[in-house]
């Protein structure tokens, strides 16, 4: 029985199908020998040569000055916003992005920075007259605003470029700096088929996991102008990120950025799939995004389908009032996506 396999009630051995995020991906075996012979050093010291080159290739790619490894993307998110703004300082951001709503506050709890929310727009993005008008005045009363955080994807959505174009030069004709959350920086570059400059030139800082589509074990990378990296490092020390021989770490993300980009289509294209099964089987309300699928079952049928599900070893995600998020990542081949439209179908037909 290995790592994706599980037992059930004959004995036999089942494979399990987990679409709760693309998070819980396991390494493949040619990530596990990249990883495995890692040449490594101290990474605090500045001496480990597999992150070096990471942090290195992600800034050229994206084309930044410098780059950045940290433990997690809710570490990248904080440090950027930490070396981009003081205390009683404000980030403008979208009142749904993780920074707002998934990262337990922690550019307030831990830096004194002001988060204020705004609305997101039906596409995903924020809306240039709407920063604009939250821009605070020169007055003592008030914070001062200093960045606008943006986000892309969102909730799969890729935003279009001309959205996050607009948003950005507005935020920079009021004096401020633009943060890109870009999590799933490379399936928003796959939907829109841009280069990955393009994308990532409109933010001053760019943060990208990854542990996601790209399917390592941990790790993100913070990108942007030397000055803004150099003083996220002090705060990467300061949270208790600063590694030792993280090369083993970084390996896997070098790894993946050869192996694990151009595949993501296949995400979407096996989402566009399952989205239009559900959708042909009427099991409820459906959406697909990028490698997302988002379904609200019909009749109050989600513990039922949860249920059935589970009893074939297949995990499907949670969300408020009902939705259902399944999402495809590297670990759900075709064989893995027959399977589960076929229990699909045992159940809705």
């Amino acid at each position: 029985m290995n790592q994706y396999q599980t037992a059930d009630r004959t004995g036999h051995n089942t494979p399990v199908y987990d679409l709760r995020s693309d998070t819980v991906t396991k390494p493949d075996e040619g990530m596990r020998r990249a990883m495995a012979d890692a040449e490594v050093g101290d990474d605090v010291y500045g001496d480990d040569p597999t992150v070096n080159r990471l942090e290195a290739r992600l800034a050229e790619r994206l084309g930044k000055d410098a780059g950045l490894f940290v433990p997690s993307g809710t570490m990248s998110n904080l440090t950027g916003l930490l070396a981009h703004c003081g205390r009683g300082e404000e980030v403008i951001v979208g009142r749904d992005y993780h920074i707002a709503s998934y990262e337990a506050a922690g550019a307030s709890v831990l830096g004194g920075i002001a988060i204020c929310t705004v609305p997101v727009e039906v596409d995903g993005g924020l809306s240039p007259i709407v920063i604009r008008d939250e821009l605070k005045p020169d007055d003592s009363h008030k914070p001062i605003s200093r960045l606008v955080s943006l986000e892309n994807t969102h909730n799969g959505m890729v935003v279009p470029l001309a959205r996050v174009s607009d948003v950005a030069s507005s935020a920079r004709d009021c004096g401020l700096s633009v943060h890109l959350d870009g999590a799933r920086f490379f399936n928003a570059i796959t939907g829109l088929g841009c280069a990955e400059t393009d994308l990532a030139g409109l933010g001053d800082s760019v943060s990208v996991c990854l542990s996601k589509g790209l399917g390592t074990p941990a790790g993100s990378v913070l990108l942007g102008p030397s000055d803004i990296i150099d003083r996220a490092r002090r705060y990467r020390k300061m949270l208790g990120g600063g590694m030792r021989q993280a090369g083993v770490l970084a390996a896997a993300g070098l790894y993946a950025l050869d192996h694990n980009v151009e595949r993501l289509a296949e995400d979407h294209e096996r989402a566009d799939h399952l989205a239009k099964t559900l959708s042909k089987l009427e099991a409820g309300q459906v959406n697909q995004a990028t490698n997302m699928v988002f379904l609200t079952p019909r009749d109050e049928l989600n513990d039922p389908l949860r249920a059935h599900m589970e009893q074939t070893n297949i995990t499907l995600g949670g969300g408020s009032n009902g939705l259902m998020r399944l999402v495809l990542h590297k670990d759900i081949d075709d064989v893995a996506l027959n399977s589960i439209v076929t229990e699909l179908r045992a159940f809705f037909g």
